[in-house]
Order: structure tokens, then sequence, then C-alpha cells
């Protein structure tokens, strides 16, 4: 079982993400200052590309009412302003008793990878009349 969640990240991503998240490091922010880093250019926030992942997992797969209990992550390449994100979850491992689903996960830019990592999520039994409608 695999779906994923698709968004091209914007300045307006950016500068509202620094905003709710606090983190206002200026190589997201400041143009002068990131051209002086290994990047050349502004980037996104790590986190806020990793928040793709969370969008996926809330919305489709395994969706809504699932709890997330655990996410590691690992930072692979920078995303940039216009760059489109997909982030992929496909479940590999299912545990009926605890309710539990491991999920790997990965944001692509292109076939580039730019964060994998692993979550772990309780999800509700579905109402028996819920399963047979899908």
């Amino acid at each position: 079982m695999t779906d994923v969640f698709t968004k091209t990240v914007t300045e307006t991503d950016i500068v509202t993400f620094a905003g709710i998240s606090g983190d206002t490091n200026p190589v997201h922010l400041n143009k002068l200052f990131a051209q002086r880093t290994i990047f050349k250019e502004r980037i996104a926030h790590g986190m806020l590309s990793a928040s793709f992942i969370s969008a996926v997992l809330g919305t489709r797969l395994p969706g809504p009412g699932c709890i997330y209990l655990s996410q590691s992550l690992s930072f692979r390449s920078a995303v940039r302003i216009g760059d489109t994100v997909l982030a992929r979850a496909t479940v590999n491992a299912v545990d009926l008793d605890k309710k539990r689903v491991s999920i790997e996960t990965i944001c692509l830019v292109d076939e580039r990878v730019a964060v994998e990592g692993l979550a772990e999520l309780m999800v509700a039994r579905r109402p028996v009349e819920m399963q047979a409608a899908q």
C-alpha cells in the first residue's frame, strides 16, 4: 500500500512556515546570507518538506484518524523555492493486535531524495460497514 502528496514550495510557504515555527534561520529568509552558503540560494526548511509526509499520512494513507507515534528523518538534499516535492508513504508492517502501522516515508524532488525516514502510527480499526464500502 502506497500513497502520495505533492506540493510545489513557494516563497509564501517558506515565510509562513518561518512565522509559524519560529525558525527564522537566514538560510531560509535572507537571499544575501544564503548566497554565501553551500546552497548558494535560499532553501526551504527541512521540516517544511517533512510536513508533507504528515499530509500524506493524515489525509491519504492510513488517513483521517491515524495518530503519529514516531518519525525518523534523514535530510539528504535541499528543497528550493519552486521545487515540487512528492511525499510518498509505503506501508511496510502492520500489527493488528497493537493497532500499529510502520510506514516508509520519503520526499522526492524529481528523482532526488530530499528527506527519508520511517514512521509509526496508531490506527483505529474501521467499522465493518466502512470496510465493505471501500
